[in-house]
């Protein structure tokens, strides 16, 4: 699987709504993960954890409503996501991008079996790192 570089999208409780209407845009398929798939229940539950919208010609953007607690502005909707199974080159850019910046969640398994980390860049650019599984 080559690296794949695309924005992502966080929302307040509309990532299925916007992710719809993305795909009434671009075409493809949309995958939505729900919080309640991943075992979370409350209110949050039937919002979206995790959507992928693999659109027609080479559009790809990733979305999630924000669970309780975390808070996003207008402006801060958008982050750079990496992802891919190439394990060492993605640590070394996540620690490369890491450097002089902030961990926000370390490089680690997840729940869903990937590796998976968030930092911000000494630039103040929020990425997300995800290694996939091996297959």
């Amino acid at each position: 699987m080559p690296v794949l570089l695309n924005p992502y999208l966080h929302l307040h409780g509309t990532a299925r709504e916007a992710m719809t209407h993305y795909q009434s845009l671009f075409g493809g398929e949309l995958d939505v993960m729900t919080f309640a798939q991943m075992g979370e229940q409350g209110e949050h539950a039937d919002q979206v954890m995790h959507a992928m919208l693999r659109g027609e010609h080479g559009v790809t953007l990733m979305a999630a409503d924000v669970p309780p607690g975390m808070t996003v502005a207008p402006g801060d909707t958008v982050t750079l996501s990496l992802s891919g199974d190439d394990e060492p080159r993605l640590r070394g850019w996540f620690e490369a991008l890491a450097e002089g910046g902030q961990v926000h969640v370390p490089l680690e398994r997840q729940v869903w079996g990937d590796v998976f980390g968030q930092c911000a860049d000494r630039f103040g650019v929020t990425w997300l790192v995800n290694i996939a599984a091996p297959a």
